[in-house]
């Protein structure tokens, strides 16, 4: 990457919270790494729009020379885009993004993205934020910008409102297999509606079986959603199958399902990061027809 000729109103130099704005000026910093970005770059669209207290987070800038060398989008996750190859500058930029964060303190569940500025950010904030609950070090970075390898899963399609009361227990099964503890908080709750909008926004994908002729009710048994867009890139989280139907492929057929309809008519590029010691997963998504651009990290509170 290179710097991105983003300038900070009023010539500021060192780290700041910045406002509406700046918020094209952040947009122009995620523009040199799309994919790496992605996920500060959809709340930014957004900010656009909207304004930042409505797109939910804080930005914080980072300028030398009257130059926006790097960006923090902080809000439920925060998220550290370098928009400079300059190792010098790259280290003063997560040190100031240190002590900004020492001085507002912790109010993410994670730090997530490139795993240099998320690894080197962390490396300079712990000791002053509470200790991590756990660091996923090497998660690939992985896209597909073309048609995928194998056969979709026509059963695979976006899930409609009505269906709402079953894929929410294998949203939060797939939470909860991941993170560690359950995401729910109530009807009302943020997790739930996340879901009911990723719902509305035709950005969740299932694979629903219906029993015939027995009481059970129908079940969800593949899933994943299409929650960050930005800048012509589409990152896909939240896979899952279920445990009763894995060693099928439905990850694989469901993944290349996924991909042909976000590529229709989200976004040409289809991302998605995955933790390394994830084998199985990363030779699925490597048989989908992804390949490996990039490394993501994680920090877990």
């Amino acid at each position: 990457m290179t710097a991105v000729r983003a300038t900070a109103r009023g010539g500021r130099t060192g780290a700041a919270v910045l406002d509406d704005g700046d918020v094209a000026a952040a947009l122009a910093v995620c523009a040199s790494d799309p994919v790496g970005s992605v996920l500060a770059a959809s709340r930014l669209e957004q900010a656009a729009a909207t304004g930042l207290r409505r797109a939910g987070g804080e930005l914080w800038g980072y300028a030398e020379d009257d130059e926006l060398r790097a960006i923090c989008w902080a809000g439920a996750n925060l998220v550290p885009v370098l928009a400079t190859d300059d190792d010098a500058s790259a280290s003063r930029a997560l040190a100031a993004f240190a002590a900004l964060g020492r001085t507002r303190g912790r109010r993410c569940s994670s730090i997530v993205g490139p795993a240099d500025a998320v690894l080197g950010l962390w490396s300079r904030l712990r000791g002053a934020w509470p200790l991590e609950r756990e660091i996923r070090a090497s998660q690939p970075s992985m896209v597909i910008d073309g048609d995928p390898a194998v056969v979709p899963d026509p059963a695979v399609r976006r899930s409609v409102p009505e269906e709402y009361d079953a894929v929410l227990p294998a949203c939060v099964r797939m939470f909860t297999e991941e993170v560690g503890y359950s995401p729910v908080s109530g009807p009302g709750g943020p997790y739930e509606q996340r879901v009911r909008a990723l719902i509305e926004q035709g950005r969740s994908f299932v694979r629903v079986e219906r029993p015939a002729g027995t009481w059970r009710r129908p079940r969800v048994v593949f899933k994943a959603e299409v929650p960050a867009v930005a800048g012509g890139v589409a990152q896909v989280q939240g896979v899952w199958v279920d445990p009763e139907r894995r060693g099928e492929r439905l990850s694989e057929t469901g993944m290349a399902a996924v991909v042909q309809a976000t590529r229709a008519d989200i976004a040409s590029t289809v991302s998605l990061y995955v933790n390394g010691y994830n084998t199985r997963a990363v030779r699925a998504y490597q048989a989908v027809g992804f390949r490996q651009v990039g490394e993501y990290a994680t920090v877990l509170f």
